[in-house]
């Protein structure tokens, strides 16, 4: 079972997601939160495998308390997905940057929430399509703190157009299928890539491709 704690200050809100991730054979949401801080407490506590955790929220916003899970060693297997209510909520790619896993938009899909949720726990960043590489194209393009060259220096010359793939946003299938290499092994690649460069998912390893210019934003077309 995939295990989901929801973090909204709206009532109705988690309510209706509760009920839709409640109605799944293989998801269980194990607690909600009104507040950032009560989110914190109940992480905790409870551990679970995914967070959809509100950016707006009372006594600690959804951006502080993704700081606070994400700098916890205890919970690094704790994936977040940060919620949001504008799709270029300028918040958002320091989530990301911050440790979060994506992002999603409140009034999505259905099939795409539960999609997001299956993602995450999978290992996938959740790159919604559109507007999550927009957004990551949009904030990379101001970041403060580049790549340190010493740790690029680390990656051989497939990993770093592995890493490239990444950063426009490709499934370890599509990079297979552009590379002529099974899945597996892209997969092995990524996962290298990431743990050379120290990337909690493959979310912050497209912000590290970006902010070491192996990617530009206007490469996403």
């Amino acid at each position: 079972m995939i295990r989901v704690l929801l973090a909204d200050d709206q009532s109705l809100v988690r309510a209706g997601f509760r009920a839709l991730l409640d109605a799944q054979p293989d998801i269980e949401v194990v607690a909600e939160a009104a507040d950032g801080e009560e989110a914190v407490r109940s992480i905790r506590e409870l551990r679970p495998d995914v967070v959809l955790m509100d950016i707006r929220m009372p006594l600690l916003d959804g951006l502080a308390a993704t700081r606070e899970v994400t700098g916890d060693p205890g919970l690094n297997d704790v994936k977040v997905v940060m919620l949001t209510t504008f799709e270029l909520d300028e918040y958002v790619f320091e989530a990301i940057r911050s440790g979060a896993s994506g992002f999603l938009v409140k009034d999505t899909e259905p099939e795409e929430l539960l999609r997001a949720v299956r993602a995450v726990v999978g290992g996938d960043a959740l790159l919604s399509p559109g507007v999550t590489r927009r957004l990551i194209a949009e904030f990379a393009a101001r970041s403060k703190e580049p790549a340190a060259a010493a740790e690029m220096a680390r990656l051989t010359e497939r990993e770093r157009e592995v890493m490239a793939l990444v950063g426009i946003g490709l499934s370890n299938e599509e990079i297979a299928r552009r590379l002529v290499v099974s899945p597996l092994t892209a997969k092995t690649h990524v996962s290298r890539t990431m743990v050379k460069l120290g990337a909690r998912d493959r979310a912050q390893l497209v912000v590290l491709a970006y902010e070491s210019g192996l990617v530009r934003p206007g490469w996403l077309g």
